[in-house]
């Protein structure tokens, strides 16, 4: 796109936000008169004139311009600007597919840069053949599992509000639009705008399990089904394109999977029956979508024998199924020259009897996808028989695709749990059985020799005279409708088990053992395993990342365990927890820890002749690991992706990635490039490994004085604590009702259960976001020491060692959000004049010197320079995050002075999750 078309481009983007804010206008005043909103734009005004230069007698009268608003006007002065954030979000997700529509129109058949053919038509120019470029596509494996995290602030009433606001704006491109049908659309805006602001944004209470699995399906029932597929069909239409001697079809490499209603990890709500329940959930979800697709499919299959010819097979299946399937509550097609239409008669039958327990092991419903899979490609034969080949392109194909991608269980279920519960578990099992009564104080080597015995032996720990505690009954409850899943639902449902905070290896072999008791591990008569259920610890603290290696090692040579991975293609998943990694070591330590713990364990499983597939356990936000999910997966070495990848999706994300349709598929389309390039990278390394080797070794000093840093406040300051919970919104966000699961790990207060999301948000909502860059500057600083010869080196890691650049732009963007002072009113509100003075000069001096080592590294003059797109969104936002930022300190002074003496007040304690979800909205991030 040239220059003067992104110029044309960015002015439709602020016609749209203009246009909005206008309207946005027009409602104030309809509800609260123009008071209202000279209110907004005065405080507008003044925070824009504040960025624009900062002077002190300004600053005075704004400060007093906040605080004298009445209570009233307050409340909806703090719901204009949070509306009006959740506007300008809308206008920009449109103007990111307007961009790629503007980019393919002016461009004709060039390749945008990016996107699936650039990658195909690069690896075309690189000379690989169409061996190599199969052997690649059968070798990369991507997941994208949505967590129920309580990472997301929207409800999803004002989802949908959203997405028809959406809707309408992009009609406003529309060039045939009549006057009188742009001022209709007008109207249909003008109504949205007024719905939002006479809807709830905040939960009246927190949401169940099972309205999170609701919420998550959402984006499966309104882009993920479509969209999906299509990005596998573009690859598709790529690869016939620039290797046109054989035909393609792409193996499966991407798909969704999911935790919720399976994450029962710190969260009692999420049980056996919750499990089952999601499981049908999501079932009759898919379900209802290959019924709306049949039922499409007969409109358009009228093809009739009187002239063409079917094939026989087609004719066969019908006869099978008239003497089979009751058509109970399907009409059936009474003309019988329209062949296809009877047969999808009874295909719709089939799939309404799923629903059904007493058509259990029939042939009036579909046992397996296999079986409908069989059904779709015996159409597509005959279809294909009489020439109707476009047709079967069209529609067969990618109605094949989806039943391939979502089966009958539309997203792979991981169920996850803490390691404490399953030892407990353990214990009280094993001295039920007799076996011994102090599981738990066992050394290491005790415990793997006694699990090891328990996986060989083949008799059974449970009997009907053990009665156990409901906590463990529970805990082995769920390996038992795991089992009953894949029976019902199909063997790839749930597959994966994972274990937070996995210390041991006797924490992996206690799973494995009950995964015995409930049959979803077993030996055979010649000594082989049947396992259709994989353990995979999680690795979450620095420590742990340095156990994972010698853990993993243990397991992989005891003979049952190697046995039971042969069961599952030597395949061993394990995953890598980004939260957790950067609380406890900080931003640039968790990162490097974590290349480490990947390349380290890549290494070991080598040795066995294992392959691993990494979870990522990324959070949205950047200090959790957050960024674009194309850089997330070019960010891992490329030797380390050959057993496949799996990545978070959480909260903000899922709603700023996958509720719109052009953006879901950009997302996945960058996706799969990163992929294939990463996949190439591993087949030819592009960088020399003694270059590397010298680079590593600099960022292993890096990373330890930048952990000695981050500890050193964190926690070696005693009055940190303190700090924390007083300058930022720390004990408020537990009241806004974001999420099923509890905010804190064992209802304590103490900093190593505090949960990595709250400890994020927290710090973001304040504008510090200091866990996604405290203690960078220091590292940088005392590497350098004053020596240009190590500023260079630096300087050519930022361009030439992808880690490091990743590393450096992450801490860029986290710079260019924060803003200390607005940090400074936060920690205005710390009783103790000493800590606060004391530990806010320190963050200060760690911000200012990691912005210069920065800037000396880039070479930039400011920061974002580098994405000036960012640096202008951020820079366009921030007058109007500030007033909500005032408020929120006013506000929360105010409620924390009254709880202090016992009083309470709903209404002001709502006004303050106002502000909260307003601060999320204009600053694109929670947790």
């Amino acid at each position: 796109m040239t220059t003067g078309q992104r110029s044309s481009s960015n002015h439709l983007l602020r016609r749209d936000v203009r246009f909005l804010g206008n309207i946005l206008g027009e409602v104030l005043v309809h509800q609260g008169g123009r008071e209202l909103l000279e209110h907004v734009e005065k405080i507008r005004e003044m925070s824009k004139a504040l960025r624009a230069e900062y002077l002190p007698e300004l600053y005075e009268e704004f400060i007093n311009t906040v605080k004298t608003l009445e209570p009233e006007i307050r409340h909806q002065v703090i719901r204009a600007f949070a509306i009006y954030f959740q506007l300008v979000n809308i206008a920009e997700q449109n103007h990111r597919i307007r961009r790629k529509r503007d980019y393919e129109r002016s461009t004709g058949d060039a390749v945008q840069p990016g996107s699936i053919e650039s990658i195909v038509q690069d690896l075309k120019e690189k000379k690989l053949s169409s061996e190599e470029v199969r052997d690649m596509l059968s070798d990369i494996s991507l997941e994208l599992v949505m967590t129920a995290h309580p990472t997301e602030a929207t409800r999803r009433d004002v989802l949908d509000i959203h997405k028809r606001i959406a809707d309408e704006v992009m009609e406003l491109d529309n060039p045939t639009l009549t006057y009188r049908e742009r001022e209709k659309l007008r109207e249909k805006l003008l109504n949205e705008v007024l719905t939002l602001w006479q809807t709830d944004e905040l939960r009246d209470r927190k949401p169940t399990v099972l309205d999170e699995v609701r919420n998550g399906m959402y984006f499966f029932h309104e882009t993920l089904f479509e969209v999906l597929p299509d990005v596998y069909e573009e690859l598709e239409r790529c690869l016939q394109k620039y290797y046109p001697e054989q035909p393609w079809h792409v193996p499966t490499y991407l798909r969704f999977g999911t935790w919720i209603g399976g994450d029962r990890d710190g969260n009692p709500s999420v049980t056996a029956e919750i499990t089952w329940k999601t499981l049908n959930m999501q079932r009759n979800l898919v379900i209802y979508k290959y019924e709306n697709i049949i039922r499409t499919l007969s409109r358009q299959l009228s093809f009739s024998t009187t002239i063409v010819d079917v094939t026989e097979e087609l004719l066969e299946s019908i006869r099978e199924d008239n003497a089979n399937v009751v058509l109970r509550t399907v009409e059936p097609w009474t003309n019988d020259k329209e062949p296809y239409r009877v047969k999808l008669r009874y295909m719709l039958q089939k799939l309404q009897n799923m629903r059904e327990d007493e058509f259990k092991g029939t042939k009036q419903r579909y046992q397996t996808v296999a079986d409908l899979t069989a059904d779709l490609v015996l159409i597509d034969r005959s279809l294909r028989h009489h020439y109707a080949d476009f047709v079967a392109n069209t529609y067969l194909m990618k109605f094949i695709r989806q039943v391939e991608l979502f089966g009958f269980h539309l997203a792979a279920l991981d169920v996850r749990q803490h390691s404490k519960e399953h030892e407990s578990a353990m214990t009280e099992l094993l001295s039920k059985a007799g076996i011994t009564d102090k599981y738990a104080e066992l050394e290491e080597q005790e415990k793997i020799d006694l699990l090891n015995g328990l996986l060989e032996s083949p008799n059974s720990l449970l009997n009907e005279t053990i009665t156990l505690s409901d906590s463990s009954k529970e805990c082995l409850d769920v390996y038992h409708t795991v089992y009953r899943a894949q029976q019902e639902f199909g063997a790839g449902c749930i597959t994966s088990y994972l274990i937070s905070m996995s210390e041991a290896a006797s924490d992996i072999l206690e799973v494995m053992v009950f995964a015995k008791e409930a049959g979803l591990f077993r030996q055979n008569e010649d000594g082989s395993i049947t396992s259709t259920l994989q353990a995979a610890p999680l690795f979450e603290t620095i420590d742990d990342l340095h156990a994972a290696p010698a853990i993993m090692d243990t397991l992989f040579n005891l003979p049952i365990y190697r046995k039971c991975l042969a069961a599952m293609g030597d395949l061993h998943e394990i995953m890598l927890g980004y939260s957790d990694s950067n609380k406890d070591g900080g931003m640039v330590t968790a990162n490097w820890e974590l290349r480490v713990a990947l390349n380290d364990l890549t290494q070991t499983a080598k040795t066995h002749n294992v392959r691993l597939k990494f979870f990522h356990g990324r959070g949205g936000a950047l200090g959790r690991g957050g960024m674009p999910l194309n850089r997330s997966i070019l960010a891992q070495p490329p030797h380390t992706i050959g057993g496949g990848i799996k990545i978070t999706e959480q909260g903000e994300v899922l709603s700023s990635r996958y509720s719109m349709k052009g953006i879901a598929y950009r997302s996945l389309e960058q996706a799969t490039g990163a992929l294939l390039q990463g996949a190439y990278l591993s087949r030819y390394p592009a960088q020399e490994e003694s270059t590397e080797s010298q680079w590593e070794e600099i960022m292993k000093g890096i990373s330890v004085d930048a952990q000695t840093k981050y500890q050193d406040l964190i926690f070696r300051d005693p009055d940190f604590m303190t700090f924390f919970k007083e300058s930022t919104p720390l004990p408020e966000l537990g009241e806004l009702n974001i999420g099923s699961r509890p905010s804190k790990r064992k209802g304590s207060d103490r900093f190593e259960d505090l949960r990595a999301i709250p400890w994020v948000f927290a710090w973001t909502q304040s504008r510090y976001l200091l866990p996604a860059w405290y203690a960078a500057g220091t590292a940088f600083h005392k590497y350098v020491n004053g020596d240009e010869g190590r500023l260079e080196i630096l300087r050519t890691m930022y361009r030439d060692y992808s880690f490091f650049s990743s590393l450096v732009d992450n801490l860029q963007m986290a710079l260019g959000k924060a803003d200390l002072i607005i940090a400074g009113q936060y920690a205005g509100m710390i009783e103790d004049e000493t800590i606060k003075g004391r530990i806010f000069k320190q963050i200060e001096d760690e911000y200012a010197k990691t912005k210069e080592m920065i800037l000396t590294i880039t070479g930039q003059e400011d920061i974002l320079d580098n994405v000036p797109v960012i640096q202008e969104s951020i820079r366009l936002r921030n007058p109007y995050v500030d007033p909500l930022s005032y408020m929120q300190v006013q506000l929360l002074t105010e409620l924390r002075e009254l709880r202090s003496e016992n009083g309470e007040d709903a209404e002001l304690l709502r006004v303050v999750l106002l502000t909260i979800n307003g601060i999320a909205a204009g600053l694109r991030n929670t947790g």
